[in-house]
């Protein structure tokens, strides 16, 4: 037995030398978190400046002049596509003061998408619906001022792509947001823009710009609209002030290299309030008939978002391949707004073993409600209380050697790491109806919260019904929508 005791001492001295934290248990698997790495890369992001960093040549040959015209469903266009710290050097001194302003943007996010939702499942109809300012025969933007809230503690998106408007084509870097339908751009004359990378769009010097008709089917389509000289007006609003009024037109949108569409239906914003710091403005991959795929008639896309602390980029592609190692879902729609993606999310799992949450949690309800969207533009995964409290129960029990921490914005569950390299942590995985199941990587779960070595579990509980696969869940895998064939698939390190 003293022999015995002696072993197991040698082992837990030897495994505290290196910094290595298990939680043991025999009825769970785990999976290693690297704490180094992670802080290193909060001290990478702090230091990094775009104006030093050297150019990506295969995204730049993505960003290249485009070769041919084309409308097909069938043509293959990609996009590179870069996180919002490869392209804006951080305001922030230290990185405490980067994840509440992060957090904050996020949180008014959220309260958009749950806004934009309960507008649709109430029936507002569009006649009640008007631009701010307008009537049926003026557009009138200095009756527009609002205070303008700065990008980087409102809203702003966290991946932009760079697409070429209209002819001859210039790049812009763009939001992209499968939360949206409607694409925009600041325009010139601008009466109310913010400041963006790139110069502002000016539709006088593109031969292709055309506006649009108050009788087109696209300005029908459109939730809020007016007219003014017989031309349509649009308006798109975030649910937290934050809007973008303007013109809504025709343009010829250049994918690089891979080609152009011409007439593709765009926002050109002569008042952008609140939103989207350094982004010309947003690319709306939604499932509703003004989005993008639905416009190109795509067949399906798809993006990989890499670690949003890196310089690195990757691509949004449309009409590609899904990769044949995809972990699959039924991809479901809902009858009352069809802008959002659903996934068919069925529970959770942690340490292999599965939470105790009903399926009915994660439904659509008989009114709309409910359900689990797939969303580019959310941070940290929001779940409904009930599922939220059961994965953090779970969570919290099987990690009994993990010293704890306090609480940290929108997040309960943190732990102080900073004396270890790596730890030992409860997988954590998406159960989806079809039986796939697709397990995360450590670091889209247990994400840093300073420099120090404090990290939290990044779910986060909401008080709605709807539940969202936020991107940090998503960094790292190619995430395909095919539409085609009603299917989500994720496909782990394919950036």
């Amino acid at each position: 037995m003293a022999e015995k005791s002696f072993s197991l001492h040698i082992l837990l001295a030897f495994a505290l030398s290196f910094h290595l934290q298990f939680a043991i248990s025999d009825h769970f698997t785990t999976t290693v978190f690297d704490v180094g790495a992670s802080i290193q890369r909060t001290l990478d992001v702090l230091s990094f400046d775009p104006q030093n960093s050297k150019p990506n040549l295969e995204l730049q040959k993505l960003d290249a002049q485009p070769s041919s015209s084309s409308s097909s469903s069938h043509t293959s266009f990609y996009l590179s596509l870069h996180p919002r710290s490869s392209l804006q050097k951080t305001r922030h001194k230290d990185y405490k003061q980067l994840t509440l302003a992060r957090l904050a943007r996020d949180s008014a996010r959220v309260d958009s998408l749950g806004a934009k939702l309960e507008l649709a499942i109430n029936g507002i109809r569009r006649s009640e619906l008007k631009p701010v300012g307008t009537n049926s025969t003026s557009f009138e933007p200095e009756k527009l001022q609002t205070p303008v809230t700065s990008g980087e503690s409102q809203g702003s998106g966290e991946y932009f792509s760079r697409i070429g408007v209209g002819r001859p084509s210039k790049p812009y870097y763009m939001v992209i947001d499968t939360g949206s339908d409607v694409s925009w751009i600041q325009c010139k004359p601008c009466f109310s823009c913010y400041q963006q990378t790139d110069p502002i769009f000016d539709p006088s010097a593109s031969s292709t710009y055309r506006a649009m008709s108050c009788e087109s089917s696209q300005c029908e389509a459109l939730q809020v609209s007016a007219c003014r000289s017989d031309s349509c007006v649009y308006q798109v609003s975030y649910g937290d002030g934050s809007f973008t009024v303007g013109d809504f037109a025709t343009e010829t949108l250049s994918f690089g290299s891979s080609g152009s569409v011409n007439n593709v239906a765009i926002g050109c914003g002569r008042d952008n309030e609140g939103l989207f710091a350094a982004a010309a403005g947003l690319l709306g991959l939604g499932g509703g008939v003004l989005s993008l795929p639905s416009q190109f008639k795509a067949t399906s896309f798809s993006y990989c978002l890499v670690d949003r602390d890196s310089a690195g980029s990757s691509t949004l592609e449309f009409n590609s391949a899904r990769p044949g190692d995809s972990v699959t879902a039924p991809m479901l729609r809902n009858s009352k707004y069809k802008t959002f993606f659903y996934v068919g999310l069925i529970g959770m799992s942690v340490g292999v073993n599965p939470v105790a949450i009903s399926p009915s949690v994660f439904a659509v309800d008989a009114s709309g409600r409910g359900g689990v969207i797939v969303d580019s533009g959310t941070a940290v995964t929001r779940l409904t209380t009930e599922a939220y409290n059961a994965v953090r129960n779970m969570f919290v029990r099987m990690t009994p050697n993990l010293p704890k921490a306090s609480g940290y914005a929108i997040f309960d569950t943190c732990y102080d790491l900073s004396s270890f390299r790596q730890v030992a942590i409860p997988t954590v995985s998406f159960r989806f109806s079809g039986g796939k199941t697709m397990t995360l990587k450590a670091s889209n779960y247990m994400i840093p919260v300073d420099s120090s070595g404090k990290v939290c579990l990044a779910f986060a509980p909401t008080d709605g019904p709807l539940s969202i696969i936020g991107n940090i869940q998503q960094q790292g895998t190619r995430v395909s929508f095919d539409i085609a064939n009603s299917v989500v698939g994720f496909s782990p390190n394919k950036c």
